[in-house]
């Protein structure tokens, strides 16, 4: 009884703390932002105000140094949840994978009494963060690469019509919806703003993983160093990529079969195993219990895995 207390004195404790650290945090410090502009008089403060303030991994202060000293860690993970259009944190981010894999591994270790097995859960609802961003960013890459060829006409055209080609950077953000403006949009100010074309180039050739930015980057600079009719050859590029956009469309649909037979196979599985523990407990335990049961449940997973990446390679089809 104790140790049940314990553990639900711990999950509220870590409940009640990272609503403080994602929600009370960051209202009470929004708030002091506003009263701070109501008051704002200074002029030549003011305009230093104008400066870009040092972007921030996390509302809690110790967390964010933290991160700060684990650059790397923490800049890859930046970049994966912008790449994914993701308004989240860093911090928020951590936040939320610890706790899903403290609850989960509370819950599984309470209905089961097997530490082993809550640590099994705990593991998977730590994951599901990194996997649900994963899942958006693939979207919004496929969202903008059925943008791209219009993105491309669009500057080719402005540049026909006497345009300079940074215009017709800013003509494709004000034109195009999301996500293809806005990465259009800060590609322009970023070169607007000071940054050198093909270093700001570069930079919007990393942000997104698409090969067609690539391409389009590949041409851009390549004219700027050889020359050439840039116009002509957008559209040249436009052309190819809306070939390779249905190309990958028609893979897509004659491949659907096959990917759908592999997300059933992965989940019928799992989604038994909480019925016959939800419906059979005492049956399902001892499965758990039983030494030769636990060998043939980890032979089932590894089999599991292996079958789903078998799968999964012969549906994805290089193009």
């Amino acid at each position: 009884m104790l140790m049940i207390a314990g553990i639900f004195v711990g999950v509220l404790a870590l409940v009640v703390g990272s609503y403080w650290a994602v929600v009370v945090v960051p209202e009470s410090r929004g708030q002091t932002v506003v009263r701070e502009r109501l008051k704002w008089n200074d002029p030549v403060t003011a305009s230093l105000r104008l400066l870009k303030k040092q972007e921030v991994l996390s509302g809690i202060g110790v967390l964010n140094a933290v991160l700060e000293s684990l650059g790397g860690f923490s800049g890859r993970l930046k970049e994966k949840l912008d790449s994914a259009g993701i308004k989240m944190t860093v911090g928020t981010f951590i936040l939320l994978t610890t706790f899903l894999f403290f609850a989960g591994a509370v819950v599984v270790n309470f209905y089961t009494g097997l530490w082993w097995l809550g640590l099994l859960a705990g593991l998977g609802g730590a994951l599901t963060p990194t996997l649900v961003v994963g899942q958006i960013k693939s979207r919004r890459v496929h969202k903008f690469e059925e943008q791209f060829p219009e993105a491309v006409d669009l500057i080719a055209r402005a540049m026909r019509a006497g345009h300079a080609f940074p215009t017709g950077l800013k003509m494709a953000a004000d034109e195009l919806l999301p996500p293809a403006g806005a990465e259009f949009r800060l590609l322009y100010e970023k070169q607007n703003f000071g940054a050198q074309l093909p270093d700001a180039l570069r930079s919007f050739a990393e942000r997104i993983p698409s090969l067609d930015a690539r391409f389009f980057v590949t041409a851009v600079l390549t004219q700027r160093e050889a020359g050439g009719n840039l116009a002509e050859v957008l559209d040249r590029l436009a052309a190819v990529m809306r070939e390779r956009f249905r190309i990958k469309r028609e893979v897509r649909t004659r491949s659907a079969h096959g990917r759908i037979t592999a997300f059933i196979l992965a989940g019928l599985p799992p989604a038994l195993a909480l019925i016959m523990m939800s419906s059979q407990p005492e049956n399902f335990k001892l499965m758990i219990t039983d030494p030769l049961g636990i060998r043939m449940l980890i032979f089932a997973v590894v089999m599991q895995i292996i079958g789903v990446l078998i799968v999964r390679k012969l549906v994805d089809i290089e193009y």
